[in-house]
C-alpha cells in the first residue's frame, strides 16, 4: 500500500515537474521570440530609413536633371525666339524697302510716260520741219530728194572706205602688240577656272585591322594563307610590328585594289584558307572589272559626254588605275577635258567637241593589248575604230605631233595636255620609270615557255614566277630560275640584288555529283 502511495506521489511529482518545466520553457521561448521580433523590427526600420533616404537622393537627382533639361530648353527657346525676332525684323525692313522701291518705280514709270509723250510730240514737229526744209532744198538746188540722197551716199562711202582702211591698219598693229597678252590672259583664266588637286599615285596601300589576332589568321599555318594571297594577287603583303595595320605593296593599282578588297571580305567573313582565298580573289577581280565600267559611265555623265562606244567607256574607267609619270591618268584626262572646253568656249569654238577630245586624248595608254605604237597613234586608231568624228581623231593623234593638225581643236588639246602635266606636283618621272622597270622585269619572265604568271614584289627586289606543273618539271624550274637571273644581270640595271622564286604546284580537281 505504501508502495502504491510512493508511486502515485512519484508520478504526481513527475507531472508537476513537467508542467513547471514546460511553463519555464514557454516563457523562455516567448522571451526569445520577443527579442527576435524586436531585432527584426529594428532592422526593418533601419532598412526603411535607408530606402527612404535613397529614394530622396534619387528624387533630388532626377529633379536636378529635369531642371537642367528645362533650363537648356528654355535657353534654346530663348535663342530661337531671338533669331525669329531678328528674322522678322529683317523681313519687315525688307518689305519696307520693297514698298519704297515699288513707289519709286511707279513714279519713274509715270515720268517716263510723260517724257515719251513729249518726245513723240517733238518727233512729229521735227518731221514736219524736215519735210519743209527738204522742199526748200529741192527748190534751191534743183535736185530731187532721191538724187541728193544718192550723191550723199556716194560721198559717205568714199569717206567710210578711207576711215575703214585707217582703222584696219590700226587694228592689225594693235592685234600684233596685244595678241600674246590676250592669249596668255585666256590661258590663265582657263587654268584658274579649272583648278584641281594633283594626287601622286603611291605604290603601297594600308589595310587597317581591328586587333593583332587577325594578323595570325591572315598568315595562316606555316604561312600558307599569305602565300596564297600573294600568289593570286601579285601583291606583297607586309605584316610587321605596325599596330592594327597591314601594308599591301605593289606597283599595279588594280592588283592592290583587288588585294585590299579581298582581304576586307576575308576578314569580315572570318573564313581564311587557301580555297576560300582563291574564290574571293576571283570574285573580287570580276567586281573590279564591273567597277571599271561604272567609273567610266560616271565620268561621262559628270562631264556631259554622251553616245560613247561601250569599249571607250570601259577604257575611260581603266584610266583610274593607270598613272602617267605619277599623275593619275583619269584625273589628268578629266582636267584636260575641262580645260579644253573652257578654252574652246573663250575662243568661240565648240566646247563639247573639245571636252570629248580632251577626255579621249590619252585613251591609247589603256588598251587591252599594248602593241609597239605611240599612245597617240594607238588612241587615234581606237577613236577611228569606234566611229568618232574626224576632228576628235585628229586631236588625239596630233597632241604629241605624231601627225599634222588639221583643225583648231587639235592645238587646244595639245596646249591643255601640257598645262595639266606641267602644274607643280602633277607628275613625277621617277615613279613612272620605276613602274616601267618592274613591268619590264615581269615581261622578261613571261617570255619563257611554261610561265603562267609573274609578279614583281618588294619594290622589285623579288620576282615570283608561277609555272605550269604539266609543262615545267622540278629540274626545269631550277634551270628557269638560273637562266632568268643571268638574263636579268645582262639586260637590266638595278640597285642591290633581285631574288627569283619559281613556284610550281600541282592541282587535282574532281566533282562529286
Amino acid at each position: 500500500m505504501e508502495i502504491m502511495i510512493y508511486v502515485i506521489v512519484g508520478v504526481a511529482g513527475i507531472i508537476i515537474g513537467g508542467l513547471i518545466t514546460g511553463t519555464i520553457l514557454n516563457k523562455a521561448l516567448e522571451r526569445k521570440r520577443d527579442s527576435l521580433l524586436k531585432e527584426a523590427m529594428d532592422k526593418a526600420e533601419v532598412m526603411k530609413k535607408e530606402k527612404i533616404l535613397q529614394a530622396k537622393e534619387k528624387f533630388f537627382q532626377l529633379k536636378s536633371e529635369h531642371e537642367k533639361y528645362i533650363n537648356e530648353k528654355n535657353n534654346e527657346l530663348g535663342r530661337s525666339e531671338t533669331r525669329f525676332k531678328q528674322k522678322e525684323s529683317a523681313l519687315n525692313q525688307r518689305i519696307e524697302e520693297l514698298s519704297k522701291r515699288q513707289k519709286e518705280a511707279s513714279t519713274i514709270k509715270q515720268n517716263l510716260m510723260n517724257q515719251m509723250e513729249i518726245v513723240n510730240k517733238k518727233q512729229t514737229d521735227l518731221d514736219k520741219t524736215i519735210a519743209l526744209q527738204v522742199d526748200k532744198l529741192q527748190v534751191i538746188a534743183n535736185l530731187s530728194a532721191a538724187e541728193a540722197k544718192e550723191q550723199m551716199i556716194e560721198t559717205l562711202k568714199e569717206e567710210a572706205r578711207s576711215d575703214a582702211m585707217m582703222n584696219i591698219k590700226d587694228i592689225v598693229d594693235e592685234a600684233r602688240l596685244t595678241a600674246n597678252t590676250e592669249a596668255k590672259k585666256i590661258i590663265i583664266e582657263t587654268i584658274q577656272r579649272t583648278a584641281s588637286e594633283h594626287a601622286i599615285e603611291n605604290t603601297v596601300a594600308v589595310f587597317n585591322i581591328e586587333n593583332e589576332e587577325i594578323k595570325g589568321r591572315i598568315i595562316g599555318r606555316e604561312g600558307r594563307n599569305i602565300r596564297a594571297l600573294e600568289s593570286l594577287t601579285g601583291i606583297e603583303i607586309i605584316i610587321d610590328d605596325s599596330p592594327d595595320a597591314i601594308i599591301l605593296s605593289g606597283f599595279d593599282p588594280v592588283r592592290r585594289e583587288i588585294a585590299r578588297q579581298s582581304l576586307h571580305k576575308l576578314v569580315t567573313d572570318g573564313r581564311i584558307h587557301p580555297a576560300r582565298i582563291e574564290e574571293v580573289v576571283a570574285k573580287t577581280r570580276k567586281q573590279i572589272e564591273q567597277e571599271i565600267i561604272e567609273n567610266g559611265k560616271r565620268v561621262c555623265i559628270d562631264l556631259g559626254i554622251h553616245n560613247l562606244h561601250h569599249e571607250l567607256i570601259r577604257m575611260i574607267g581603266r584610266m583610274k588605275y593607270r598613272s602617267s609619270y605619277g599623275q593619275n591618268l583619269l584625273h589628268h584626262s578629266i582636267e584636260v577635258a575641262k580645260l579644253s572646253a573652257t578654252m574652246a568656249a573663250e575662243l568661240g569654238l565648240n566646247p563639247k567637241m573639245a571636252k570629248r577630245a580632251g577626255l579621249l586624248h590619252d585613251i591609247g595608254k589603256v588598251p587591252d593589248n599594248e602593241p609597239e605604237l605611240p599612245h597617240a597613234i594607238l588612241g587615234m586608231n581606237l577613236a577611228e575604230k569606234f566611229k568618232e568624228k574626224s576632228e576628235i581623231i585628229n586631236a588625239i593623234g596630233a597632241h604629241h605631233d605624231e601627225i599634222e593638225m588639221n583643225n583648231l581643236i587639235s592645238p587646244i588639246i595639245q596646249v591643255c595636255d601640257a598645262i595639266s602635266g606641267a602644274r607643280p606636283g602633277a607628275r613625277r618621272e621617277v615613279v613612272d620609270a620605276y613602274i616601267e622597270r618592274l613591268k619590264h622585269l615581269e615581261d622578261m619572265a613571261l617570255s619563257y615557255p611554261g610561265v603562267v604568271k609573274t609578279y614583281a614584289i618588294q619594290a622589285g627586289r623579288e620576282l615570283r614566277v608561277i609555272v605550269g606543273a604539266d609543262k615545267v618539271s622540278d629540274t626545269d624550274a631550277d634551270k628557269l630560275a638560273f637562266d632568268l637571273s643571268k638574263k636579268i644581270q645582262n639586260e637590266m640595271t638595278y640597285p642591290g640584288q633581285i631574288k627569283i622564286t619559281v613556284i610550281r604546284e600541282t592541282r587535282a580537281i574532281s566533282y562529286a555529283k
